[in-house]
């Protein structure tokens, strides 16, 4: 398959604000919208069944907040082409024709579903290749995408931890409204993902939570989702660095079968520029080392 750097061109982007107002950083790593024609010939699946993966508008959800003094990052590439929210070589040894590296994660569990670094299905298990694909391609997929986009996340994290003594890192998600046809139990509209308390200090989850539920929202706390490899492996609460996932109900915001805004996405897009504000208002002393330290 030929490298797809023409195609995204850029693969991703960081939008800064004229002047940072505290520190509050955005990342939407799974909304990118741009499909690689050569994919798109190699997988057996149609464009809008590639697209139940993608995290569909969470980014332009999101943007309202860099005219607030808040930046925000965000996948052009999508998620099915290669998943930034796992480790760099989660892989599946039966998709591939070639020989994996040694140091591949092929058991884990995200793995086992189809869903590691390079998705093996979409949806409901839909199997997105009709044939195996070459390792190589994989390989450059992870040298050329993913790890450029941590090398890039990584710094903007540390720099807002520079200028302000600590940084909060808010990794946004969207979820589909039911998990089937079968599923007729109705879904939160917000799941935060803090590792079960681990990823972030306790007071910006609470802060995040009583927001969204006073703006109107039902919000529940790691269930379904308790946070990936982002919130996992950025949130050091210990070190000033903090962590938190938000899973947003599509039905929120956007029709889930025709993939357009709906009469909601205003709505959710104000309610964030909000919750941006409430998170730079809890005050630095509760969020540097020292005082995760001392908990």
């Amino acid at each position: 398959m030929d490298q797809p750097q023409d195609e995204l061109d850029p693969p991703f982007e960081i939008i800064e604000p004229d002047h940072w107002r505290g520190p509050v950083l955005f990342n939407s790593p799974h909304s990118g919208r741009v499909y690689p024609r050569a994919f798109l010939q190699s997988s057996r699946l149609d464009l809008p069944t590639l697209r139940r993966s993608e995290d569909s508008f969470v980014d332009d959800l999101a943007h309202g907040v860099v005219a607030r003094g808040y930046p925000l990052m965000r996948a052009h590439f999508p998620r099915c082409f290669v998943d930034v929210n796992r480790e760099p070589y989660e892989l599946d040894p039966r998709m591939f024709e070639g020989r994996l590296p040694s140091f591949a994660n092929t058991r884990s569990m995200r793995v086992a579903g189809g869903l590691g670094t390079v998705a093996r299905v979409v949806g409901d298990a839909q199997e997105i290749y009709d044939q195996r694909i070459s390792v190589d391609d994989a390989l450059r997929r992870i040298e050329n995408l993913y790890k450029p986009y941590h090398r890039a996340l990584r710094r903007l994290f540390g720099r807002v931890h520079r200028e302000f003594g600590a940084a909060m890192l808010i990794d946004c998600h969207s979820m589909p409204s039911s998990t089937g046809p079968k599923d007729d139990r109705p879904r939160a509209d917000v799941v935060l993902g803090d590792r079960y308390g681990t990823s972030c200090v306790a007071l910006m989850s609470e802060v995040i939570e009583t927001t969204l539920r006073q703006s109107g929202y039902a919000v529940s706390r790691n269930k379904p989702y308790a946070g990936g490899f982002i919130t996992e492996h950025y949130g050091n609460p210990a070190a000033g660095l903090h962590a938190i996932q938000l899973e947003f109900n599509r039905a929120l915001y956007m029709d889930e079968r025709r993939f357009e805004r709906s009469a909601g996405f205003d709505r959710l897009a104000a309610d964030l520029e909000t919750l941006a504000e409430r998170l730079a208002a809890i005050p630095l002393e509760e969020l540097r080392p020292y005082r995760a330290a001392a908990e």
